[in-house]
């Protein structure tokens, strides 16, 4: 059987990544990268049951889910966008938490921010990706260098996997989070694993999910889980310290 078909029958996987607090100097102490995926075959279906999710909650089908937006008012609503990833074991999470950035010395590891950026996800990515199956990894655009950002991503990525001909990671694509469900659903995780480890949520909504997730995973999101934990997977990454 001739190489390309063999690649086209491998099992597909959709990939939607969120950051928060990413930017070098953005005050934050902790930089959290999350990605959700699922098999792309169920990837219509579970967007459907979070419109779903919506109207049923009053919030209107093209509401966007994230987590600046929880407040007591709609709490019951992403309490059950919540138990839906947990309910669907098509659904994962892995979160990569990068502490104390005001700890980092990139002149002295040869690099820039960027660098170093590029270097975290695919810290975040290496667990989930499998040479025997194909991805389609999709990102929110936040700035005006998301292009770049997205071609300097997929050649990372691909270099680390020896993927040169692009057969295992079929795409690297950026989208509009409101328009892409699972983007969301990366937003709200994401934005949770990262008020945990900042201790930072500012409302008693933020605080009841955060324990709502910890609940669910059995994990309490600031430390490192079991490497194959596939449904709540956190990798928590401190800097070297390098002496002077």
């Amino acid at each position: 059987m001739a190489l390309g078909l063999v690649r086209q029958m491998m099992d597909l996987f959709n990939v939607y990544c969120d950051e928060s607090c990413h930017l070098e100097n953005d005050g934050e102490t902790a930089m959290t990268l999350g990605a959700v995926w699922c098999p792309a075959s169920r990837a219509k279906q579970s967007a459907a049951d979070l419109r779903d999710l919506k109207a049923g909650h009053g919030m209107g089908r093209s509401f966007e889910t994230k987590w600046t937006k929880v407040s007591p008012a709609g709490y019951h609503f992403y309490e059950a966008v919540i138990d839906y990833f947990f309910n669907q074991p098509d659904l994962h999470f892995r979160a990569l938490v990068a502490h104390h950035k005001s700890r980092l010395r990139h002149d002295q590891f040869g690099q820039t921010h960027d660098t170093w950026y590029y270097k975290m996800y695919f810290q975040l990515l290496s667990v989930i990706l499998d040479p025997t199956s194909r991805y389609a990894i999709y990102l929110d655009i936040k700035d005006t260098r998301s292009v770049s950002k997205l071609r300097k991503l997929g050649e990372v990525l691909c270099n680390n996997m020896y993927d040169f001909d692009r057969q295992i990671i079929a795409r690297v694509q950026a989208v509009r989070s409101h328009e892409v469900e699972h983007v969301q659903l990366a937003d709200l995780l994401t934005g949770i694993v990262s008020a945990a480890n900042r201790k930072s949520a500012e409302s008693t909504a933020k605080n009841q999910l955060i324990s709502r997730v910890r609940e669910r995973s059995g994990y309490d999101l600031t430390r490192t889980t079991l490497l194959r934990e596939d449904k709540v997977n956190i990798f928590r990454w401190d800097p070297q310290q390098v002496a002077p």
